[in-house]
């Protein structure tokens, strides 16, 4: 069966994406999970031990306190409420902390800090609590406030939003607790106000990593059943936000719950008498101890069960002495060595647990692995014929598949997988599924092996080797190719190592240099060194760039064979730039370089540097938004020159008005000013100013695919295709001006400003071929991705933009925007790619060489890197460094893939037409 070299890699790439998928549901597994539990039915509680007498205890305990009110305060960092922002906007909380009867904690989160993202204006949640607090027909009361998590997704934590909203949390804390204190008055019983916090906030205002600012969190019990002593200074302890589900089921006389691997807060129970002390310090060490028996096999000579199994034998002892009614010193004692040594023990359990806490199902990663590994196989032997003139290939579908060789995978396969499903024993995602999906997955494997193994074949009867021009094995590699290889395969390299990882940003951005001077090393040789030639006369395909002159002499090789290069249609064009020209074409590479340099100045990104201060945090801190406001008003200027000189007349207009709109937005919501205002009191959403932007969008994306489908149904001119894919490219500018944040519009300006030297004065002047630019544009999307502020950190990516014109959580549009405002670089660069190629290149295959190219490219990380993720699973940073770059990763292949498709649909429009 013959496919398009583009149709042929958008398919492979869908396939990676299935098997990238299975591989991330098998690393990121379910937690540890009790296998006792019944729907309808829960375990008696664990009695008192005993030894000798029996206990008379077996029930669970009284609860501590009647009533539990909850105030969860999204990204409140510990240093809001134990620093200086505490002292100054929370002072009643401070008054608590100090002097109050309360017991105070940091609270640390476990990584990633990442909780689905909601928008609710927090007053929808004050305006009812007046009434709920005088009703009496509730026992526990939680208050979630996210106004704080989106200042800091917005401003930052030095915003002076932050303090204004830290005084209204500080207000209703108080008036809650005053409630709560009037209520005590008259029932003559504890109750019991938490203050916490579900994970930090970085100082770029997100969260998802591992920084201190990130996990450590503020937790305050505040109750009057906690005794303080005048003068008692009690520093906040570093505990696990684990810790408080134990400590809350307690409080409440609840069972804890089964999977909860947190130790009890022994502060709010020092309290009670020491009996009741022991008999909730044994109850939460028999359910750590049965958690663990379930999840770990060798759980008997875990040190932690070994300590409580001490503990509960002098457990036993101090009760016979207790039930015998021995007051003597001995029973102090033993009951305080008792105390230390389930502590001790609940210590050592919950580590036990915390490290067990996620199990990693190898057979799905396995399957996904194979799966992508083929894939890339597959593309790699598919080269000689993906990249001819033709730009198709022989896919072996249907022998394969009617072939012994998968008849045979497929039944080793299936046995494999029954062996493995009946014999795991824990859960496995893979075996979970029905029959006949796990069956398709089999005969999608077997197939792409057999596949793998015909190319192989082919190949080797050929004697054909992997060369840059497949119509003559010994074609040259020019300077240029050696770099993209070499870039290409460090890259690759650099993926095993966390520092690298880290710092992915300066890879790129010393590639995409060394790759401007590698274009600036071509254009001065053609122009200046050339052989027999003249300045600026001399031919680029002169230089033998892919040497297909003896191609073109050996008759034995068919003309249909022959790759469609520069070097054999027509010679270099520098010749035909004007005077200012010529010039503009030597310093285009430094002034590329130029650009990159003032680039890398506006957000540090990464770990090592990320603490310095940059051009971004000068922009948009408060002293400095008249200037930020005039770079913004500029950059949107920049943007309409750079974009409107391919579009119609309508989208000139559209874009002109939403560009303005953009301006409007941002000064909506109190990022920039306009000349006529002095300060940003009169802030809102901005949701009209944003959907008027959305609305042009729109407008834009549909002009444009109009445009596409009359050039292909009515078959016009060709000018029209070319208008309305530089349409759709100025729609996404548009949608990306939009989502960006003010100090990131110059990232735009100079993306574009780049993309157009590079057109007037590289591209198509040296007329490289199609591979070749495609790399390029790979290579500066993901230095822009970097650029904009990312990096492999979770944190860096910006959920504000998925509500730019909601007034609620939508989750489709919501996942859409931010995907897009966080990949615009590659996406935006790949669009203009698509556009390039179809309006510059004489060559009908051009795009589906680019195609195939940027599928190869793509999957080339992506494979290499689930490899180096399986073998350092057991790495100290596996879930601080390697795993976030691991879901950057899957998306990036999952945006490839759509990019592929659109390639695909240009390419078979182009054919049609």
């Amino acid at each position: 069966m013959r496919l398009g070299s583009g149709t042929f890699a958008a398919c492979c790439v869908v396939i990676e994406v299935l098997g990238v998928a299975l591989f991330l549901r098998g690393f990121f597994p379910a937690p540890v999970r009790s296998s006792s539990r019944t729907e309808h039915q829960a375990e008696p509680p664990a009695p008192e031990p005993s030894t000798g007498a029996s206990s008379n205890w077996t029930k669970l305990p009284p609860p501590l306190f009647s009533k539990v009110v909850i105030m969860l305060i999204d990204a409140l960092r510990d240093d809001f409420v134990f620093g200086s922002k505490g002292v100054k906007f929370m002072p009643y909380t401070t008054y608590l902390v100090e002097k109050g009867a309360s017991h105070s904690f940091v609270a640390e989160a476990k990584p990633p800090t990442v909780t689905m993202p909601r928008i609710k204006v927090d007053d929808n949640v004050t305006r009812h609590l007046d009434k709920v607090l005088k009703r009496g027909d509730w026992d526990v009361l939680i208050l979630h406030y996210l106004g704080l998590d989106h200042i800091g997704h917005i401003s930052g934590p030095s915003s002076p939003l932050i303090g204004h909203k830290l005084s209204e949390m500080d207000n209703i804390l108080m008036k809650i607790h005053t409630s709560l204190l009037s209520e005590e008055r008259e029932n003559l019983s504890p109750n019991l106000l938490v203050l916490c916090g579900d994970h930090g906030m970085s100082e770029t205002g997100s969260h998802g990593a591992s920084s201190m600012e990130e996990v450590n969190t503020p937790l305050i019990l505040i109750s009057s059943a906690f005794e303080r002593k005048p003068g008692d200074i009690r520093h906040p302890k570093h505990v696990q936000q684990t810790d408080l589900a134990a400590t809350l089921a307690i409080g409440l006389g609840l069972p804890i719950p089964e999977n909860s691997v947190g130790s009890l807060l022994f502060p709010s129970i020092e309290g009670r008498p020491v009996r009741e002390q022991l008999r909730f310090l044994h109850l939460n060490a028999v359910q750590l101890s049965k958690l663990l028996q379930e999840n770990v096999p060798s759980y008997k000579k875990e040190p932690g069960f070994e300590q409580f199994k001490m503990a509960e034998r002098l457990h036993g002892n101090w009760i016979r002495l207790y039930l015998e009614e021995n007051t003597s010193e001995v029973l102090f004692n033993l009951g305080t060595k008792v105390r230390r040594q389930y502590l001790d023990a609940l210590r050592t359990l919950s580590l036990s647990l915390s490290r067990q806490v996620a199990q990693y199902d190898i057979y799905s990663m396995l399957v996904g692995t194979v799966m992508v590994l083929e894939v890339l196989t597959l593309l790699l032997l598919s080269i000689p014929q993906a990249l001819s003139s033709k730009a198709e290939l022989e896919v072996p579908l249907w022998s394969p598949v009617f072939s012994l060789l998968f008849y045979l995978m497929f039944l080793v396969l299936s046995a494999l997988h029954v062996i493995v499903c009946t014999s795991a024993e824990s859960s496995c995602y893979f075996c979970g599924l029905s029959w006949l999906m796990a069956g398709g997955v089999m005969v999608l494997i077997s197939a792409l092996l057999c596949a793998v193994v015909s190319a192989l074949a082919k190949m080797f009867a050929s004697g054909k080797l992997l060369s840059k021009n497949p119509a003559h094995p010994n074609s040259r590699w020019s300077e240029l190719d050696v770099v993209i290889l070499l870039g290409t395969m460090g890259h690759v390299l650099s993926l095993g190592a966390s520092s690298f990882i880290e710092e992915e940003h300066q890879t790129w951005y010393f590639l995409v240099n060394t790759l401007c001077l590698a274009l600036c090393h071509e254009i001065y040789r053609n122009c200046f060194l050339g052989d027999d030639c003249e300045p600026w006369r001399c031919s680029h395909g002169e230089r033998g760039f892919v040497n297909t002159a003896p191609a073109l002499q050996d008759g034995s090789i068919g003309h249909d064979e022959l790759e469609p290069h520069r070097a054999s249609k027509s010679p270099a064009s520098l010749n035909t730039l004007r005077g200012w020209e010529k010039w503009m074409a030597m310093a285009s590479p430094w002034v590329i370089l130029t650009c990159c340099r003032l680039l890398r100045s506006l957000n540090q990104t990464g770990v090592q540097w990320a603490h310095r201060p940059d051009l971004g945090h000068w922009l948009t801190s408060s002293d400095h938004k008249a200037e930020l406001s005039v770079l913004a008003a500029l950059s949107l200027i920049m943007i309409f020159a750079l974009v409107q000189r391919r579009c119609s007349l309508t989208s000139k207009v559209a874009m002109a008005l939403g560009l303005l709109g953009v301006y409007c937005y941002r000064a909506a919501i109190g990022n920039v000013l306009f000349p006529w205002q002095r300060d940003s009191k009169d802030i809102s959403k901005g949701l009209i100013e944003a959907r008027f932007v959305h609305v042009f969008v729109l407008g834009i994306l549909f002009t444009g695919t109009k445009d596409l489908l009359k050039s292909q149904v009515i078959a016009a001119d060709f000018t029209i295709k070319t208008v309305g894919l530089w349409e759709i490219y100025s729609g996404l500018v548009l949608l990306a001006a939009l989502l960006f944040r003010p100090h990131n519009l110059p990232v735009l300006v100079f993306s574009l400003l780049i993309q157009t030297i590079m057109t007037k004065f590289i591209w198509k002047p040296l007329r490289h071929d199609a591979a070749e630019i495609t790399v390029m544009h790979y290579w500066f999307g993901q230095a822009f991705f970097y650029f904009q502020g990312n990096s492999n950190n979770i944190a860096t990516v910006d959920i504000s933009a998925g509500f730019v014109g909601l007034d609620t959580y939508v989750e489709v549009p919501a996942v859409f925007l931010t995907a897009f405002a966080t990949f615009a670089g590659p996406v935006l660069w790949a669009s203009h790619l698509v556009s390039f190629l179809s309006s510059e290149t004489s060559s009908g295959s051009a795009l589906s060489h680019a195609c195939f190219c940027y599928a190869l490219i793509c999957s080339f990380p992506v494979s290499a890197y689930i490899i180096l993720v399986t073998s350092l699973r057991y790495h100290l940073f596996i879930w601080s460094v390697f795993s976030p770059k691991l879901l950057y990763e899957g998306m990036h292949i999952l945006i490839t893939a759509a990019i592929c498709v659109f390639f695909t649909a240009m390419d078979q429009a182009n054919t049609k037409s």
